[in-house]
């Protein structure tokens, strides 16, 4: 299985190095490393990493954090695939069929960004326009999403928000009437990094989807 690591660590030559040997003694096969932030001294990437057999998360967040100086903020599985281009895909097929820009989005961008699944809300009659195959039927859903409400997730500006146990990004889709909702239950809340690259992804389906 494929697995993703947030690890934080001080920014200073070695130290991505230190995270690589712990996890190779572990038996993770690094697969690709994405940088986040390097900010005040300290950095934050996502490994993502290639896992044979069953995994513990505390065990590798306690094997990791033994490391002075490194902190891993979250360990979940993931279904990206390292290396490929998965945005420039999702916009080849919404080229190629402009009437269906929205739905193919809404399919393809949980990917992006490892969320478990998106949907596009409307922003006129707040139903349900699009969904991903694994999101509820409704944002109020109860066993789904119980407890929240459609108008906590349609924030005006594109937010990275927590409710219970999900992680939400929410992201107005320009000109469109729609907004886009992703969510994980596993993982991090979404970084920043993360809701810049699904705002360029939305803002170039919007044109084309125009």
């Amino acid at each position: 299985m494929m697995l993703r690591l947030r690890v934080s660590f001080p920014d200073r030559p070695g130290a991505l190095g230190q995270v690589a040997r712990v996890l190779g003694t572990l038996g993770a096969d690094i697969l690709q490393v994405t940088v986040l932030e390097r900010e005040a001294g300290r950095a934050v990437d996502d490994f993502t990493v290639s896992w044979s057999g069953p995994f513990d998360a505390d065990d590798i967040r306690d094997r990791l954090s033994a490391v002075p100086g490194i902190r891993v903020e979250a360990v979940w599985p993931t279904r990206e695939i390292p290396g490929a281009s998965s945005d420039y895909d999702l916009l080849k097929h919404v080229a190629s069929d402009p009437a269906r820009a929205f739905a193919t989005l809404v399919d393809a961008i949980p990917d992006l960004v490892s969320a478990e699944w998106a949907v596009a809300v409307s922003t006129e009659s707040g139903e349900l326009v699009h969904r991903s195959w694994q999101a509820p039927r409704s944002l109020d859903e109860e066993g789904g999403l119980s407890g929240v409400k459609a108008a906590d997730l349609t924030c005006l500006r594109p937010s990275a928000l927590t409710a219970g146990r999900h992680r939400f990004m929410s992201l107005p889709v320009p000109g469109a009437s729609l907004h886009l909702v992703l969510a994980r239950t596993e993982g991090p809340s979404f970084h920043r990094a993360e809701l810049d690259r699904a705002v360029r992804v939305v803002e170039i389906v919007s044109i084309i989807g125009r």
